[in-house]
């Protein structure tokens, strides 16, 4: 394996042996020629893939899509069926809630366990465990049996000890999703002090905000299938796209996620879909304009299910389109709407986003539960939002979408990621920094120490 490849998987295959019913897998063991009862099913089917020391792998997909059967084969809890995997340094891995502890004993008992697993001597078990404890915050819990903690103090205790190893590989299975908001940001600096200091991350999760916030890459597996890989705004994209299409559809989009992965390993570079924009000053004369040229290359639609979005843009509040803004002012973000079914409960949106994905900030039309209560085939609805410009120079995109119940659950009617480009330009005066704008002022007092040491 390369010196700076810390993980590399070639050719992993995972076949499960599944029987209808347990007089089945009787009749297979004991028949005399060997007769098969049983049906394969491909839980990883040819995966490859190599990982680089220090960085971070995001892996998304639906439910039942190879991802925990991934990670376990990574930290040599299961075998393959097939293929080889190769791993530099000691694992840490935090998977499914439930693995790893045992209910009857206590906290502070599993710490020792959990870490002795780890490889840790007992003399560093000893230097951690307070550390362990307190980053837990479980108090006095931790002498308690695992059986009564609720599914937070799990997750908790699994975590602070998953990154008391100082790992060279970290794993993480989604388990963080169980924690409370202010442990997941505790859990989240912590992977970001990871990340810093060179460890290697596979995180899994359903959360693309978390996937492109955390992850220098990503992969979309489904049916056990590795459909794509390639930055997580593109990869995240494909897999709201996935999991929102009618069931009819999915067969399709499947072959097009393919078909957008082989032409970037041939080299077209389809999924390389945004690229970032240089931000220069502007003549401040300009103010708000519209720049042709500027056009958003990672527009993804998802299926119409009775919908139609057209024409999205941004105006200025006289009504010129734009895409260049000036910060502090007001513009309307516009797209109308084509209904091709009847549709009951009907909300209309839109979100900001980052160059590379984060979510900003957004808005509905309706409140839940105060929507269009119904809307006829062929009606026609012009929506607009007026949002302010509170952005540091960048540049940013639109989503839009529609909201309505399918088969009595709510559900995108339509949706467009990355509809709209826009740029903030550059200003030489600017003191904000960051993402956001706040308007924030400063003001300094006191008296300058005066340096003698030049004269």
């Amino acid at each position: 394996m390369e010196t700076d490849i810390s993980i590399s998987v070639r050719n992993l295959k995972k076949i499960y042996k599944l029987y209808n019913s347990h007089s089945d897998r009787v009749k297979e063991a004991f028949h005399p020629f060997r007769k098969k009862y049983h049906y394969n099913f491909n839980a990883l089917n040819d995966i490859n893939i190599d990982v680089k020391r220090g960085e971070t792998l995001g892996v998304i997909g639906r439910n039942g899509s190879g991802k925990s059967t991934l990670l376990q084969i990574v930290c040599r809890i299961m075998q393959p069926t097939s293929g080889t995997i190769e791993v530099d340094g000691r694992i840490s891995a935090l998977l499914e809630l439930g693995t790893g502890f045992n209910p009857e004993y206590t906290g502070r008992q599993n710490v020792y366990i959990s870490c002795s697993i780890f490889g840790m001597t007992h003399n560093e078990i000893q230097n951690h465990v307070d550390q362990i404890i307190e980053f837990a915050g479980i108090g006095d819990f931790i002498d308690q049996p695992v059986k009564t903690y609720s599914s937070g103090m799990y997750v908790r205790l699994a975590f602070a000890v998953a990154i008391a190893v100082e790992p060279d590989v970290l794993i993480i299975d989604e388990a963080l999703s169980v924690g409370d908001e202010a442990f997941q940001r505790k859990c989240f600096a912590k992977i970001q002090q990871f990340k810093e200091n060179g460890v290697t991350i596979i995180f899994v999760s359903h959360s693309g905000s978390a996937i492109i916030e955390l992850c220098d890459k990503a992969m979309l597996l489904d049916s056990g299938e590795m459909l794509m890989l390639s930055k997580p705004k593109a990869v995240v994209a494909q897999y709201y796209k996935l999991i929102f299409a009618p069931d009819d559809q999915v067969p399709l989009l499947r072959e097009i996620i393919r078909s957008l992965q082989t032409a970037n390993v041939n080299g077209t570079n389809k999924i390389e879909i945004f690229k970032d924009e240089e931000i220069t000053e502007e003549d401040p004369s300009k103010k708000s304009y519209f720049d042709p040229n500027m056009k958003s290359q990672s527009e993804v639609r998802y299926e119409s299910r009775g919908a139609k979005i057209e024409f999205p843009h941004i105006c200025s509040m006289e009504g010129k389109q734009v895409n260049v803004l000036c910060r502090g002012m007001q513009y309307l973000y516009r797209y109308s709407v084509q209904f091709t079914d009847q549709v009951r409960n009907v909300r209309f949106g839109m979100l900001i986003k980052t160059l590379t994905g984060i979510e900003l900030g957004g808005a509905l039309s309706h409140p839940f539960g105060n929507h269009i209560k119904f809307v006829d085939k062929s009606s026609n609805f012009d929506v607009e939002f007026t949002f302010s410009c509170l952005l540091t120079p960048g540049v940013y995109f639109l989503n839009a979408g529609v909201q309505g119940l399918i088969d009595e659950r709510d559900g995108y009617l339509d949706r467009v990621i990355d509809a709209v480009m826009f740029k903030v330009p550059f200003e030489k005066e600017l003191i904000c920094t960051a993402i956001v704008d706040f308007k924030v002022t400063s003001k300094i007092t006191g008296i300058p120490i005066k340096s003698y040491q030049n004269e």
